[in-house]
């Protein structure tokens, strides 16, 4: 290697252009690079423990509501949406994601309503930032009853 620099240091960062026909260049980079990673536990498990409808008078009825009670394993959320469907749980209704504070234990409580009696599909997700989980559930909706 006539001419060439010598250089022990195997570490050392070698760049080179070379010119591209599309009028840019591209930078070739030699060398050691270093990454850190973050492990995190996530939301591991979202489930669906009851479903309660709200009794409302007949004038009322009109949309109907049901309370989800909702606990989950691994972190905290700070977001749940829910997804109402058809009973097939194909063709989307509703979506409503809400933003949720949970300072100890994953238990919450969801209050959504319906378009009107009758079966439904649900899909409640809970996030964070690096994770999230979901249940589902089908659901028949009585309105006043």
């Amino acid at each position: 290697m006539t001419g060439a620099p010598s250089n022990s240091d195997s570490s050392a960062i070698v760049e080179s252009m070379e010119d591209n026909p599309d009028g840019g260049c591209h930078i070739y980079r030699n060398g050691y690079y270093g990454s850190g990673i973050s492990v995190v536990e996530g939301i591991l498990e979202v489930n669906i423990i009851q479903m309660t409808s709200i009794q409302m008078t007949e004038s009322q009825a009109e949309n109907p509501l049901v309370d989800f009670v909702v606990t989950c394993q691994g972190s905290l959320p700070t977001d749940v949406c829910t997804v109402v469907s058809d009973p097939t749980c194909q063709v989307s209704k509703s979506v409503v994601c809400d933003p949720i504070v949970i300072s100890d234990e994953c238990l919450l409580t969801i209050r959504r309503s319906f378009e009107e009696p009758g079966t439904y599909c649900i899909n409640i997700t809970l996030g964070d930032d690096t994770s999230q989980a979901l249940a589902s559930a089908l659901i028949s909706v009585n309105g006043g009853e």
